[in-house]
């Protein structure tokens, strides 16, 4: 157990009191539904629930996993449940969002570590609010053959998975995981589908260093990701993972300008960025950022103005792990 730092100034937030935070709090409860945004005690909740952004977990609230930055509960998962994706889709429609993300828990005691959940709520979005746009943040699907298919088939608009931390830190902060793996999982979506827009992040303040951040970037970029997200640590409970570092918001400016300059459709870093957070206005942005790349570049869309894509270079390097 270790002693909690003192937050800044700059990280401190509202608390969340709002007519429409509880609003969308009791839609949410009704529905009998989990989010990420309580079970991971985001700091935006107040902001972005006021603003019906809401980031529902699905395959219940018991993680298969142990990672030392996240506050979900970890053990024995919950049983799944077949009528999540409607509750999901009618929650979702009653908030009338035109971008919702979809998140989960990690489910390593599933044959398809949830895989076909999320395709059966990506469904069930489309069927409810067709014109709605859809985000995934998955998990990693380590060792789940055919996973990864299952959900870049049923077709959402951008594919979040994060990395979370530099690859060095992965033996403490996040054991369960592979850092190449996860980078080779978002690489492998952009051969299946070029047009689907890839994003991923990472925290910082856990004791990495500049030149660990750069090297990410540059894993990113290889691996075709489009939008990167970098925001502070926080550490949840003493039992957690310290925070090392609190990274002054001028840090924060220079990681986004080194990342532009690395080539990424969009970039937002800063202390209180979160993957999800202001999702549906970054997919907007993150759209037009495509759009006026490609008219830069003179590449014709050969799907018609409704379908936007990128073409990769060949000379994209290929990652080999």
């Amino acid at each position: 157990m270790t002693t909690q730092k003192k937050k800044p100034s700059w990280i401190r937030v509202k608390a969340p009191v709002s007519a429409e935070y509880e609003t969308t709090r009791n839609l949410i409860k009704s529905k009998k539904l989990n989010t990420v945004c309580e079970e991971a005690a985001c700091p935006n909740i107040g902001e972005c629930w006021a603003k019906k952004h809401v980031t529902i977990m699905i395959l219940g609230s018991v993680c298969t996993r142990a990672c030392r930055f996240c506050n979900i509960k970890t053990g024995r998962p919950d049983l799944l449940d077949p009528h999540e994706p409607e509750r999901a889709a009618e929650a979702l429609g009653g908030l009338g969002l035109s971008h919702v993300v979809i998140t989960s828990v990690d489910r390593d005691d599933l044959d398809d570590g949830g895989a076909t959940q999320f395709a059966r709520t990506i469904k069930a979005i489309r069927d409810v609010t067709p014109d709605t746009t859809i985000e995934v943040l998955t998990p990693d699907f380590q060792r789940k053959e055919g996973a990864l298919e299952i959900v870049v088939e049923a077709n959402p608009d951008v594919f979040n998975h994060n990395v979370e931390t530099v690859p060095r830190l992965y033996p403490t902060v996040r054991p369960g995981a592979r850092y190449f793996h996860s980078i080779n999982l978002l690489s492998r979506v952009k051969e299946m589908a070029p047009h689907m827009f890839t994003k991923s992040g990472l925290m910082v303040g856990l004791g990495e260093n500049k030149a660990e951040i750069y090297q990410v970037m540059d894993d990113f970029r290889a691996a075709g990701i489009d939008f990167i997200t970098i925001g502070q640590y926080l550490q949840p409970t003493p039992k957690h993972h310290p925070v090392m570092d609190f990274i002054h918001p001028d840090e924060f400016n220079a990681y986004e300008t080194m990342a532009k300059g690395k080539g990424f459709l969009m970039v937002s870093a800063s202390p209180l960025t979160r993957s999800s957070y202001l999702a549906g206005e970054d997919f907007v942005k993150l759209r037009a950022a495509r759009e006026k790349k490609m008219q830069e570049q003179g590449v014709m869309n050969p799907y018609g103005t409704s379908a936007i894509v990128e073409s990769i270079p060949d000379l994209e390097p290929k990652l080999q792990f």
